[in-house]
Order: C-alpha cells, then structure tokens, then sequence
C-alpha cells in the first residue's frame, strides 16, 4: 500500500536578519540528532547577490517542528573567484564516515553560452562539527567523456563496503536558459573516485518531461525507495512535482509517481511547484521535508505519514 502524507505547511521560513539568507531556504537536507526528537536540516539561503550559501536549522519534531537552534554563518565558504564553486553552494547529502562526516554539495558557476554550469562537490568536516573544508578546488564530478554537461546534485549513499552515488546528468541544452537532464548511478570504494559509466537509474516517462532532479535514497530490508523532482518542457508542464521510485538492488529503478502519497496544494506556497523532497523516520513514520513554489524563495515545508 502506498504511503500517503498529511501537509503541515511551511515550517521554516528564510531570516532575512541574516546576511546569508536573505531569501530561500532551498534543498531541506535532514539529519537526525541523538537527542530525542532533534533534527538538524542544511539547507542553501541566498544573499544579497542570489549566491546560494549553505546553513542549518534545528527543528524539535515533537514540538510543531519548532526552531531550537539556526547557524550563525554558512557551514562552508563560497569557493576562489574562477573555482567551479564560486557563485553558490547547496547541500545535497551527508555521509558518517569513520571519524568524518562528508557533505556532498551543488556548486554553482555563471555559465557563457548557456544559463549556467552545475557540479557536484564535496566538503568534509570532524564528525559533528560544521567546519566544513572542501575536499579539492576542483569539483568530484567534473565533465567526463561520458557526462560532457552537467554534473550535479550527487546523494551519496554508504551501502557496506560498496559507496553508491545518484546524481543528475545533463543530457542537452534545448536553448540557453533550458537544459535536460536524467538521474545516473555510479559506484565508489572510498566516497571519492567515482565510477561513471552512464548507468541511467531514473529516466524520462514521455517525450514531453525533460529534467529530473535531486534525488534522495532511502534503503530499508525491502530494498530501496527513492524521492525525486521531475518537470516537462511544455510550459503547463515546466514546473516540478515530486516523483518516486523503487528498487531491489539500489541500481535498477521503477518509477512509481503515482504512489508517492503528495500531491500541489489548491493555493499557497506549494501550489504551483513542489520539489527536492527529502524524507526521514521519526516515530515510525516518514518524514517529508520539501521546497514549493520559486525554488524554496519561502522556506520548506514538511509532510509526515498518516
């Protein structure tokens, strides 16, 4: 049975008292606290010159999602002028790992020709630390021969001994301000060098959608669910929704859209859009946390299981 979510509308909005989020709170990336009910969410604000710079909030779940706590400065500076992370950084996920935590994040660069160009980067701190340091100037997922586009939004996923990275790849540009892109699947043996052959975990449903967007894997004893945003190019069509996949082997996927138990709001903030869903346990239940109309320009949102 599919699972379905009651809306508990936006939970945190952008303080714009803060120079780093002036506007947005974009791409909820939860993790929970030890202490009870405590969750921790990155997030990317925007300041003053719509650059993306990456915080967190402490949100109490048993208490109306209140704030307990907000990042005073971002967690990672904006990379060196020229650097493929110069104009923005958004989370995407977070990886334990021995005595480390890795962040694995967009960075963001003003294209030429097109709109823009978008990698993946990682940054990694002591575990519970936000000193986030980037792990190389250069991004982990650079242009390749088999991804000559874009490169970006990887969620990592520690699975045992074999590291597996879902991400989106650009496919093509239709004009400068439009490109495509689909979910691909790579594996790693240290979160670092990755494997990229083009495996294609999430593609298109019709000739119509055009871009599918940040993915986050959640494994259980079943196998694996996935969360995701997907959109058209015909412009009735051109504003996400959140989509939603399943797997036995966390590598080939089956979209189940039609399951994913949430749906736009008749008005508000998320009626128009809803993307960059990201979803956690607490109380036995799922947990949604997502963005809605302009990108996350409110806040986000959460959505909990009935």
């Amino acid at each position: 049975m599919s699972v379905r979510y009651d809306k508990l509308g936006l939970v945190f909005r952008p303080d714009r008292s803060k120079w780093w989020m002036r506007s947005h709170a974009m791409n909820p990336t939860p993790r929970l606290l030890k202490e009870g009910p405590l969750v921790k969410v990155y997030f990317a604000g925007r300041d003053d010159n719509n650059r993306s710079q990456t915080g967190w909030v402490i949100l109490d779940m048993s208490d109306d999602f209140k704030v307990i706590d907000m990042a005073a400065e971002p967690v990672i500076s904006l990379g060196r002028l020229g650097t493929f992370d110069d104009n923005g950084i958004a989370p995407i996920s977070l990886v334990d790992f021995e005595s480390k935590t890795y962040l694995y994040y967009v960075g963001f660069k003003p294209g030429g020709t097109t709109r823009m160009d978008l990698y993946g980067g990682l940054a990694i701190s002591d575990r519970n630390e936000d000193n986030f340091q980037r792990f190389s100037e250069a991004p982990l997922l650079g242009r390749t021969p088999v991804n000559p586009l874009i490169n970006t939004a990887p969620f990592v996923l520690r699975d045992n001994s074999v590291w597996r990275m879902y991400y989106v790849a650009g496919l093509q540009w239709f004009h400068k301000d439009l490109p495509s892109y689909n979910i691909q699947y790579a594996e790693s043996r240290d979160g670092i060098t990755w494997d990229r052959t083009g495996q294609v975990a999430i593609d298109f449903k019709d000739g119509n959608e055009c871009a599918l967007a940040k993915p986050w894997v959640v494994k259980h004893d079943g196998g694996f669910e996935m969360w995701y945003s997907y959109k058209g190019k015909d412009p009735k069509t051109a504003y996400y929704q959140i989509g939603y996949a399943t797997s036995t082997d966390g590598i080939n996927w089956t979209r189940k859209d039609e399951e994913v138990g949430i749906s736009l709001s008749k008005s508000g903030w998320d009626s128009d859009m809803m993307e960059y869903a990201t979803v956690v346990q607490y109380n036995g239940k799922n947990v949604m946390f997502y963005n809605g109309n302009g990108y996350g320009s409110e806040g986000f949102g959460v959505a909990v299981e009935r």
